[in-house]
């Protein structure tokens, strides 16, 4: 198998990003707030700025986008050390060949190099195959609940929180 990288994105790559957010909106609907057709005429301006609010991490294979993830603030978090991970998505021909863990792991070592102190990663309540995939890499149940953002679904969310750090507690 050939080796997964995973590696930050820059303003100036806004173009890769377009394209591999467009293709998971349009793969998978239903895990996303914003829908395919939304996004797919926005202008430069509108991705550019994107990539200013929050550190996007693209997993390649062989120079070819296979996987996603996005690390930014948490607000609902109340502190500035607290960070959250979102848009998290692999290509349905990568998944369960360790994309998803390998973005997941160089977001946390991003998070722990800005001096972050926690990672929230909002899940669906009922998402029993996510709840596993983040409890594997360390993250904890938190009692913050919200409605799931995802249109028309009525589930909640759960924040899984991973501590950073030396401090794992």
């Amino acid at each position: 198998m050939s080796e997964i990288t995973v590696r930050a994105l820059t303003e100036d790559e806004w173009e890769t990003y377009r394209q591999v957010r467009l293709a998971a909106l349009e793969e998978s609907p239903d895990a996303f707030v914003a829908t395919h057709a939304e996004e797919s005429d926005e202008p430069e301006d509108f991705w550019r700025e994107r990539m200013t609010r929050s550190q996007r991490l693209l997993a390649e294979v062989d120079g070819d986008a296979v996987g996603v993830v996005s690390l930014g603030a948490a607000p609902e978090s109340g502190s500035d050390e607290v960070g959250q991970l979102f848009g998290l998505w692999v290509d349905p021909e990568w998944r369960g060949r360790s994309v998803a863990a390998s973005l997941v792991r160089e977001a946390a070592k991003e998070a722990t190099g800005r001096g972050l102190t926690h990672v929230f990663y909002w899940v669906g309540t009922d998402n029993a195959r996510a709840v596993a995939f983040a409890s594997s890499f360390g993250f904890r149940p938190s009692d913050k609940r919200r409605p799931m953002r995802v249109q028309g679904d009525s589930e909640e969310e759960i924040a899984m929180v991973l501590p950073l750090g030396e401090d794992r507690g």
